[in-house]
């Protein structure tokens, strides 16, 4: 009876580990990730890397400090690293993807117990306190390299991004965009590093719910209810994909709104993530005063997920709720 180890379910090791998993996301950023640099230049490279390296520099740092286990081998501060890095601007000084990754890192994930125990995404945590405390920085977006001067020796030339240009009306009276949904879709305009190219991102996103790293039913509900409540607004098919394609939603929905930790567990309660995601986006988006929502959206309703996940809650087959299981004891 020496050897009887006692252990709850499930008993079946699935070989799936943090490290396999973080790596797996790191495998589906990387066409959006390469996507920026070429658009963007060795300035969004180095941009990507001073956030990863920092951001693994304090996580080791935190647990030495506090006496930890060391948990750089999980590869899921590069992850922050990456996906903070990748939401950036590539023309943005060194000292702000570094404050970033201290706030992702140390205040929201390590000093909440670490990867598991955060109550919000932190890369997206992170965001929202750099755009809050350095707004001219955070807005002050690149654009392609093909679209600057040919005379011009600047390693970042900046520009509106399909967001912040909005549509405009021309001569005849018609509502015009200055960017194509080619553009948008291939990622030639200004925006974020990783966040322009539609395209890779979707790549990398089919590639999680291929292999079961993420589930598709938050994406799909964030992406498919922001494109319908879009299109009942506008009426028009080409400015609801004009939307779909722009900012963030993409990056978002596949890779921020399905962080394991903040997300709801029941495939319910991701619908339910996903559609209340796109509910707030799309009210930023067309009534706020700021063009972009995705990252609020999300933060958001990672706090509104305990409750999500208690409204979700499923009962074993033939069990009582409590509330009706206290009335059978009376």
């Amino acid at each position: 009876m020496n050897g009887l180890r006692v252990s709850p379910s499930p008993h079946r090791n699935g070989g799936l580990s943090t490290t396999k998993i973080m790596a797996a996301v790191i495998i589906a950023l990387l066409p959006a990730a390469v996507m920026g640099c070429v658009y963007f230049g060795l300035r969004a490279a180095a941009v990507l890397l001073v956030t990863i390296v920092s951001a693994v520099a304090f996580e080791a740092l935190f647990n030495v400090v506090t006496k930890r286990e060391q948990t750089i081998s999980d590869l899921s501060a590069v992850v922050t690293g990456l996906l903070l890095g990748m939401n950036l601007p590539a023309s943005v000084p060194f000292y702000i993807p570094i404050i970033g990754s201290f706030v992702a890192i140390v205040i929201i994930k390590q000093l909440f117990g670490g990867i598991g125990q955060n109550f919000a995404n932190p890369a997206i945590a992170a965001r929202i306190v750099l755009m809050v405390s350095f707004s001219s920085h955070m807005t002050n977006w690149v654009v392609p390299y093909w679209y600057r001067d040919a005379s011009s020796a600047a390693d970042a030339v900046t520009g509106a991004t399909p967001l912040a240009a909005g549509w405009l009306e021309n001569g005849s009276g018609m509502m015009v965009s200055p960017f194509t949904l080619k553009e948008m879709f291939l990622g030639a305009t200004g925006g974020c590093i990783g966040e322009t190219c539609a395209l890779a991102l979707i790549i990398g996103g089919l590639f999680l719910i291929i292999t079961g790293v993420i589930s598709p039913a938050t994406p799909v509900a964030f992406i498919g209810a922001f494109g319908v409540f879009t299109l009942l607004y506008t009426g028009s098919l080409t400015v609801t994909v004009y939307q779909l394609l722009a900012g963030g939603l993409m990056i978002g929905a596949f890779f921020m709104a399905t962080d394991y930790a903040t997300t709801p567990l029941t495939t319910s309660g991701k619908v339910v993530f996903g559609i209340g995601c796109a509910l707030i986006t799309f009210v930023i988006r067309q009534f706020g005063s700021f063009p972009e929502g995705v990252s609020f959206s999300i933060l958001l309703m990672n706090l509104l997920t305990p409750y999500i996940d208690r409204l979700c809650t499923t009962s074993p087959l033939g069990a009582k709720k409590p509330e009706k299981a206290k009335e059978a004891a009376k």
